[in-house]
C-alpha cells in the first residue's frame, strides 16, 4: 500500500452528501421531480434529513450537499427545518455521475480547509446501527488521515445481485479494522453472488468513502484528468446564489459521465476497506424497503390509509385514497394521488421497466408528481378539463410567487386558509379567508403570504392553453427566469 503524508493538523470531518439520484425502482413515490431521498420512507424524517443528522455533531463540519438545480429549494428547506447548520449546497447543472460531483465537493472543501477530510455518502441509504457506524467512521478517518482512499464494505446478509462487492485483502499495520482491497467485483449473477457470500471476506460496496480532499484530487489528476479539468473549469466559473453554489454549466457538461468507482476507486493503489456491520441498505426497491420496515403479525407492512384482511407478507402504502388488500400475499401495492403500482415482490427490481414504458408513451407520471414543489410552497392539480383547470396552491409564510403574466389564461383565486397579499397590475390588495380576486388575461400579478400560517388558495384557470410554460416573469425573489 502507498499512503501520503499525515495532515499537519486535526481537521473536522466534512460530510459530503450526494443527492442527485431519481430512484425509479421506488416509483410511483420516487420520481425525477421528487425522488426518494426527499420522502419519509423509514421514519417521520426524510432520507436526506436522516443522512444529514448522522453527521450532525461537534466532530463534523457543516455538510456539503451535491444536488441538481431543480431540487435546490427542497434540499435547503428540509435541512433548515431539521436544524442542520452551515450547509453548503453545490448545484450540478446536469447529472454527470458521482466522480464529477465528489471532485467538485473536494475542490469546494479545500478552499475552506487545506486539510479537509471528506466523508462521502449517498442521501438515500438506510443505516440501522448508528453506534457501529460511528465506530466504522472513526476507523476510516484514521486511515484517510494517513493518505488512504477508504471504502466501506457492508457485511452481506444475502446473495445480493444488485450490489458490487469488495474483496478484503491483508490487514494494515497500525490501523485496526482496516484492510487492503484485494479486488472490486462487478454486480454478480445469482450463482456468483452465492459463492461470494459463502467464501467470506467479500463485502457489499456501499458507495461510502473517506479521504482527504488532497488525496482525492491527486488521484483524480492521475486516473481521471478529464474529470478534474472539467470540474475545475466549472468551479472557476461558479456563481454564488443565496445559499447555493452553482457550477459553471458548459465546463461541467464537458466532464465524462463516470462513477467514482470506475474513475478512481478501482484503479488507485491507495484503496483500503473498512468492513462494517451497520444495518445498511441502499433502499433500492420496494422489496428491500419492506424487508427493513416494521411488520404486523402476518408480515404485512402498512403505511397510510390501508386496510388488509386475510393477507400476508405484503407491502402496502397509500399516499392517496383508501387502499384495501384481501386474500393476497407477497405483493407490493403503492397508491399515490395519480398512480397505483401492484407488483409481486419478486418483480420489484423491474419497476423501472414500467417507468421506461411511461416515458416512451410521453406520460408525465413517469417523472412528475401531481404535486409540484416550488421555493415558495407547492401546487397540485385537482381537476383538469377542456379550457379550464382547478389547482390548490399552498404558500409558506413569507413566500411569494414571481411577478408574472400569462398570454393565454385568466385566473380566479379563492383564499380558503390564511391571508394573501395580491398584486394585480398597479393595485395591491389583502385577500382574507373566504374572499376572492379575479386576474384577467394579461394582468401583471403576484401572490404573497404575509402571515404566520400557510396560505391555501384554490385557483381556477380558464383559457385555450393552460401549460406551465405560459409564464412571463418580471421579478422573482428566487432567481428564476
Amino acid at each position: 500500500m502507498i499512503a501520503g503524508d499525515m495532515p499537519e493538523k486535526d481537521a473536522k470531518i466534512v460530510p459530503v452528501i450526494l443527492s442527485g439520484g431519481s430512484g425509479t425502482r421506488l416509483w410511483p413515490v420516487s420520481r425525477k421531480s421528487f425522488p426518494k431521498q426527499f420522502w419519509p420512507l423509514m421514519s417521520e424524517r426524510t432520507m436526506l434529513v436522516e443522512t444529514a443528522q448522522r453527521a450532525d455533531s461537534a466532530q463534523f463540519a457543516g455538510p456539503i450537499v451535491v444536488t441538481n438545480q431543480e431540487h435546490r429549494f427542497v434540499v435547503a428547506e428540509q435541512l433548515r427545518e431539521a436544524g442542520i447548520k452551515n450547509v453548503k449546497i453545490l448545484l450540478e447543472p446536469q447529472g454527470r455521475n458521482s466522480a464529477p460531483a465528489i471532485v467538485a465537493a473536494a475542490l469546494l472543501a479545500l478552499q475552506a480547509d487545506p486539510e479537509a477530510l471528506l466523508w462521502v455518502m449517498a442521501a438515500d441509504s438506510a443505516i440501522g446501527d448508528l453506534t457501529a457506524l460511528n465506530a466504522a467512521v472513526a476507523k476510516g478517518a484514521a486511515a484517510a488521515i494517513r493518505g488512504f482512499f477508504v471504502t466501506f464494505g457492508m457485511h452481506p446478509t444475502t446473495a445480493e445481485t444488485g450490489y458490487g462487492y469488495i474483496s478484503q485483502g491483508d490487514p494494515l499495520e497500525g490501523l485496526e479494522g482496516v484492510f487492503g482491497v484485494d479486488r472490486f467485483i462487478e454486480k454478480p449473477n445469482a450463482g456468483r453472488a452465492a459463492e461470494l457470500l459463502t467464501a467470506g471476506k467479500n463485502f457489499w460496496n456501499s458507495g461510502m468513502f473517506m479521504f482527504t480532499a488532497k488525496v482525492l484530487l491527486a488521484e483524480a489528476e492521475r486516473y481521471a484528468p478529464e474529470v478534474l479539468q472539467a470540474v475545475k473549469g466549472a468551479m472557476d466559473s461558479r456563481v454564488s446564489d443565496l445559499d447555493f453554489v452553482r457550477l459553471g454549466s458548459a465546463a461541467f457538461a464537458s466532464s465524462p459521465d463516470i462513477s467514482i468507482d470506475y474513475a478512481i476507486a478501482e484503479k488507485t493503489e491507495k484503496a483500503v476497506v473498512v468492513p462494517a456491520n451497520i444495518g445498511w441498505s441502499d433502499v433500492g426497491s420496494w422489496t428491500t424497503l419492506s424487508d427493513i420496515s416494521p411488520k404486523d403479525a402476518h408480515g404485512n407492512v402498512m403505511l397510510g390509509d390501508v386496510i388488509i384482511e386475510d393477507s400476508s407478507n405484503n407491502y402496502a402504502r397509500s399516499d392517496g385514497v383508501l387502499t384495501a388488500l384481501l386474500g393476497v400475499r407477497d405483493l407490493v401495492v403503492v397508491t399515490t394521488q395519480d398512480a397505483v403500482l401492484v407488483a409481486h415482490k419478486n418483480e420489484s427490481q423491474n419497476v423501472k421497466k414500467i417507468v421506461e414504458r411511461l416515458k416512451k408513451a410521453g406520460r408525465p407520471e413517469a417523472d412528475s408528481h401531481n404535486r409540484t414543489y416550488r421555493p415558495w410552497g407547492f401546487y397540485e392539480s385537482l381537476i383538469k378539463g377542456d379550457r379550464f383547470q382547478v389547482k390548490r396552491i399552498v404558500v409558506w409564510p413569507g413566500g411569494k410567487l414571481s411577478l408574472q403574466k400569462h398570454f393565454h389564461r385568466s385566473e380566479h383565486w379563492v383564499v380558503v386558509a390564511g391571508c394573501a397579499s395580491v398584486t394585480c397590475d398597479a393595485e395591491v390588495q389583502l385577500i382574507n379567508e373566504n374572499e376572492s380576486i379575479y386576474l384577467p388575461l394579461g394582468a401583471i400579478h403576484r401572490m404573497e403570504n404575509p402571515g404566520k400560517i400557510p396560505l391555501t388558495v384554490i385557483e381556477v384557470q380558464s383559457g385555450p392553453y393552460l401549460g406551465e410554460d405560459d409564464i412571463i416573469r418580471f421579478e422573482d425573489t428566487y432567481g428564476r427566469s
